[in-house]
């Protein structure tokens, strides 16, 4: 019986050129021109080979969306671990705001566009950002029911960042962005 020979396809690492092609994508254009075809066109693949890592293109969003929580957590934490003061929290809060800023089409692939919903990897990077989230408003308001609160500080933070993507602020000032999330979270702060 002659032998039959296996031709298997080797990139290296496809996910990670997947991914990384996505993101910049992602960067410009947003959403619209996501796809896996698009993806295979830029990292310079065949259009089927997206599929040994993606199942569609909500897999493909959810595993860019674990990355990007994953770098978001990362980002806050090195603002500040364990911000307990209104400016340690204000800090924290800009840092939410810069992230995304430097990275929108990352940011709104995260928070605004489909995705698996069974991806454990995605929702494990959800998790973790939010359980920062309600460390820091457990550390920053003591005594106060701290799954409220991380909802509360999320929310202002977040709608915050959407408002300087939409244009409805203007993100041109890096200081009077950090000035006015700083200012909203002391306004919080002193509220409670």
């Amino acid at each position: 019986m002659p032998s039959q020979q296996t031709h298997t396809y080797h990139h290296g690492d496809l996910r990670s050129a997947c991914l990384r092609a996505a993101r910049e994508l992602l960067e410009e254009d947003g959403g619209a021109g996501l796809s896996l075809r698009a993806v295979a066109r830029s990292a310079g693949v065949s259009a089927t080979a997206p599929y040994r890592h993606f199942t569609d293109r909500d897999a493909l969003v959810s595993a860019v969306a674990a990355e990007g929580y994953r770098e978001l957590t990362e980002h806050l934490t090195a603002a500040h671990p364990a911000p307990s003061t209104p400016d340690e929290l204000a800090a924290v809060a800009s840092a939410y705001v810069r992230f995304a800023l430097d990275h929108p089409g990352l940011f709104r692939a995260m928070f605004a566009e489909p995705c698996d919903p069974t991806s454990g990897e995605r929702a494990a990077a959800a998790a973790a950002i939010r359980a920062y989230v309600q460390d820091v408003a457990q550390s920053a308001f003591p005594g106060r029911d701290p799954a409220v609160l991380s909802v509360t500080v999320w929310a202002l933070v977040h709608g915050l960042a959407f408002l300087y993507l939409d244009g409805k602020l203007d993100p041109s000032a890096p200081e009077a962005v950090a000035a006015q999330v700083g200012a909203a979270m002391h306004a919080l702060s002193s509220g409670l």
